[in-house]
């Protein structure tokens, strides 16, 4: 009589056995990258405008909430745009943006003899005055930006631009002088025009 042990084996051995896994034990996987580039970072502006959000909810300081708010809000919805916010320049000019929109708002309701409306748009305004200031972004208004075009419409006449081309090469040569600062566009154009006779 054989052992137990052997006819176990031999039962084993008659029995098909289920196919080995032949997958190695380690898959490899696609390396993941990583970026460092500070393009993804937020703009310094918009991560202290975050830090704001924080204090003002603390301090439950209602009007700052909501110009916060929308000035989160419109980050949020450029974003999703194909002009995202990437710089404080860019971030400073949405809130000029939401600046204008509030300084008209303010004007139609006093208009409108709706008084507790404009007022509670100027404290709007003031309050996007003061994160405007606290940018860290540089300004310029008409004063300085005089010079600067005078300048470009100087070197664009003594390059012989042609007077029909003078507008167009002017406002290039000012591009460099104009990159990361706080700028009305619109402004620049008609000084542009205005100091060189168009």
């Amino acid at each position: 009589m054989a052992p137990k042990h052997s006819t176990r084996l031999l039962a084993a051995l008659r029995w098909p056995q289920p196919a080995r896994q032949t997958a190695p034990r380690h898959v490899l996987r696609a390396p993941r990258f990583y970026s460092t580039a500070s393009d993804d970072a937020p703009p310094p502006f918009l991560q202290k405008l975050k830090g704001e959000l924080k204090s003002a909810m603390r301090a439950r300081d209602a009007p700052r909430l909501s110009v916060l708010r929308a000035i989160m809000s419109a980050s949020l919805n450029a974003s999703k745009t194909s002009a995202p916010i990437k710089t404080d320049v860019q971030l400073v000019t949405l809130v000029r943006k939401i600046q204008k929109n509030s300084q008209d708002a303010a004007a139609e309701a006093k208009a409108a003899g709706r008084d507790d409306l404009a007022e509670k748009e100027s404290e709007q305004i003031r309050i996007l005055d003061e994160y405007l200031s606290g940018s860290g972004v540089q300004s310029l208004r008409e004063a300085e930006l005089k010079p600067l075009i005078q300048d470009a419409v100087e070197a664009s006449k003594s390059a012989g631009t042609a007077a029909k081309s003078l507008v167009g090469d002017v406002m290039k040569r000012l591009a460099a002088a104009l990159e990361g600062k706080d700028v009305d566009r619109k402004q620049v154009a008609n000084l542009v025009k205005q100091l060189t006779g168009q």
